[in-house]
């Protein structure tokens, strides 16, 4: 059982990823989406990078820097930017449901990838409900205008950009401390959208909404939601950290109807269930409230709080549950 604190924790890191798409949204009214997602990814890499040195967690990053920058395209510079790009288009809670296709999009690549993630029985079943709610999402509340579904489907690409990263975090660079593959990730990044952010930039002064809103969106949104993020990690492991995943867009909805009044309609809310139930049965392979077995490898003993990642990787990878930091998840 979790204890109060790390509940407390998962329903702020919720709460803050929910805020993201939101921060996009007022950034957007003064800047272009490429300062949006170059503003947010330069504070954050400024905070990660404190963060890790402190703990000696970039040592031996230099060897694998062709991986780093590739994560930094693959899985956070174009997601921010297809993000902000798509919530040009469309309101911020819809952006902040379509992201989390990304699981299912992870389960999709797997059939070609990752044995270990492969979809079967209600896995299966959960991949296919969540892109019925992407349908249902794309179909119904974008249909009436062009520009809308393109946003729509920017924001899908982005979810599949985290999956792509995710995919290759597990398997090429599973054995380095995440908070420095984390900030090495969003410093590449930051340099990648440098000259597109540059060409974009505004002709006169943001005002300080938009100014407040990027802040927030790279110090807190990103920088601060990392640091909680992985000091769940270690007090309550990853399986039970991932909840996060499931409040963050209900969080979203909530921000845009209530702060932004925007319109929630009867299929928004249809393809959110969908997603989010879709969601949860290819990540687990069971219905909510059951328990599943967890096997651990011979010899390995599985801690009860995940307090120790090293031992707890083996199981986790047996049953499917660790695959990779979503660094860039909005």
């Amino acid at each position: 059982m979790m204890d109060r604190r790390s509940w407390t924790l998962i329903i702020i890191l919720g709460a803050i990823w929910g805020a993201s798409y939101l921060f996009i949204k007022i950034g957007l009214r003064d800047l272009s989406p490429a300062m949006v997602a170059w503003a947010r990814v330069a504070l954050a890499a400024a905070l990660l990078l404190l963060i890790a040195g402190a703990q000696g967690a970039l040592r031996g990053l230099g060897a694998r820097w062709p991986v780093i920058v590739m994560l930094g395209a693959v899985q956070v510079a174009a997601p921010f930017l297809l993000i902000a790009a798509g919530e040009q288009e469309i309101s911020s809670s819809l952006a902040g449901i379509l992201v989390t296709a990304a699981p299912l999009f992870t389960a999709l690549l797997a059939v070609f990838f990752d044995d270990e993630e492969r979809s079967q029985g209600l896995r299966l079943v959960g991949v296919l409900l969540g892109f019925a709610g992407v349908v249902v999402l794309l179909g119904l509340d974008l249909s009436g205008s062009g520009d809308a579904l393109l946003g729509g489907l920017a924001v899908v690409l982005a979810a599949f950009g985290y999956a792509v990263g995710g995919m290759v975090v597990k398997h090429r660079l599973s054995n380095r401390p995440p908070i420095g593959v984390a900030a090495g990730v969003v410093t590449a990044s930051t340099v990648l959208l440098a000259p597109v952010a540059v060409l974009s930039a505004p002709a006169t002064a943001p005002g300080i909404g938009p100014v407040a809103a990027v802040a927030a969106l790279g110090l807190v949104g990103t920088g601060v939601a990392f640091a909680i993020f992985y000091e769940l990690f270690a007090r309550v492991g990853p399986a039970r950290t991932f909840i996060v995943t499931y409040l963050a867009p209900g969080f979203a909805v909530i921000y845009g109807a209530t702060l932004l009044e925007e319109e929630i309609t009867a299929a928004t809310i249809a393809g959110l269930l969908l997603i989010l139930a879709g969601s949860w049965l290819a990540a687990e392979g069971r219905v909510p409230g059951r328990r599943r077995a967890v096997a651990s490898a011979p010899g390995v003993e599985v801690p009860e709080h995940g307090s120790d990642l090293v031992a707890l990787r083996p199981a986790l990878r047996a049953e499917g549950v660790e695959r990779g930091d979503d660094f860039g998840r909005a």
